[in-house]
């Protein structure tokens, strides 16, 4: 049956057999919309034009690029992407063929302020690192940024911020300019998404230029996307000691991504920075919601249950934030693994542990520990 577009298509009171095929490897999912449907579960490779021929709806991650290659003469009517980007949606395509689609912005932004929070712990614990008189630059003040701006403030750091967007809106008091980024901070963070073109792209935004302009020999971290750094600069200027330190979750041509970058990078990790179960679940449940929101399927309040719970931590009492952040997730750890074993990077993106969030150890920490790591884990 050919539907002309998505009015025709919501007024239908029920699809007989509708099929929704949902990425494998998408956490707590399975099961959630089972009962009511034909449910297809595919890892991303097999996620293909030909296995979504007679498919209405698809929740999908990053791995899965929706484009007319993909979706062309299918059935599909709803993308749901468990992810906070979009960059791998094409999304003038599916506004095109009626195509609607929902992503789960800021599903993840604690996840990668957890992340940052240890990669800041580890250099103050290991390489005696002082935050104070040092500045954090960060590049991209969305809903990750912003988050972040606030932990490095707490944890005893100056903060820079760059955003072109915002700044044009709100006005640039408060803002920098990515040239003073450059000049001014001993770590620069990135977060913002890929944007290929444009008065705001983001594409190799870290290229030749950037690192010419490096004043301080920073920390540079990137959690956004691979392809906002040039490789091969930053290969040449890590080298070059433009940098003190590099730290890189998020890498250009995943998975195959450059071996003798790894190699000379101080913390990797393959890509996991927003890997924590609390944000999974979020990300899960939202996307659940829609699917069932546009087709009525009576699962609009539906919430994930059952997460793992939290590591057991020793000798809270008197525990710094640095020293918990690096109990919640041990960055040095993972990135060991990870460097150990990089042909694995889909298989330790998709089967590793998700951590818990801070959030969920605070039920057993001391009222001091407690004060100390702030108000806005819980925001």
């Amino acid at each position: 049956m050919e539907y002309q577009n998505i009015t025709d298509f919501l007024t239908l009171k029920k699809i007989k057999n509708m099929h929704i095929v949902i990425d494998s490897n998408i956490p707590f999912i399975k099961g959630s919309l089972d009962r009511a449907e034909q449910v297809e579960y595919l890892p991303c490779e097999m996620i293909k034009n030909a296995t979504l021929r007679n498919a209405f709806a698809l929740v999908i991650r990053t791995r899965t690029k929706c484009n007319e290659e993909l979706l062309e003469g299918t059935k599909v009517r709803f993308i749901a992407s468990a992810t906070s980007g979009i960059d791998h949606i094409d999304t003038q395509y599916c506004e095109e063929k009626g195509i609607k689609w929902v992503n789960a912005p800021a599903c993840n932004a604690i996840a990668v302020t957890q992340y940052i929070a240890s990669v800041l712990s580890y250099f103050i614990l290991h390489n005696h690192y002082n935050p104070q008189g040092k500045t954090v630059g960060i590049v991209g003040v969305g809903a990750v940024g912003s988050r972040v701006a606030k932990l490095a403030k707490q944890m005893g750091f100056n903060v820079l911020l760059n955003d072109p967007p915002r700044a044009r809106a709100e006005g640039e008091d408060g803002f920098v300019s990515f040239d003073e980024i450059c000049k001014n901070s001993d770590i620069i963070t990135f977060h913002t998404p890929l944007t290929m073109d444009g008065i705001d792209k983001t594409y190799h935004l870290a290229d030749e230029d950037f690192f010419d302009k490096l004043k301080r020999k920073p920390i540079l971290i990137n959690t956004a996307r691979g392809e906002i750094i040039d490789t091969k600069a930053l290969t040449l200027y890590v080298k070059t000691r433009k940098l003190s330190h590099l730290v890189i979750d998020c890498w250009e041509n995943e998975p195959e991504i450059d071996k003798n970058l790894l190699s000379i990078a101080t913390l990797a990790t393959p890509h996991i920075a927003g890997y924590s179960a609390d944000a999974k679940a979020r990300a899960t449940q939202h996307c659940v919601r829609e699917v069932s929101k546009f087709f009525h399927l009576n699962r609009d309040m539906w919430e994930v249950e059952n997460l793992p719970k939290p590591n057991a931590l020793q000798k809270l009492t008197r525990m710094r934030p640095d020293y918990f952040y690096l109990k919640t997730f041990d960055i040095e750890r993972e990135s060991k693994i990870f460097k150990s074993q990089p042909g694995l990077f889909e298989f330790r993106r998709n089967y590793s542990a998700l951590r818990r969030e801070p959030k969920a150890y605070f039920e057993n920490i001391n009222t001091d520990l407690l004060f100390k790591l702030g108000k806005f884990w819980n925001e």
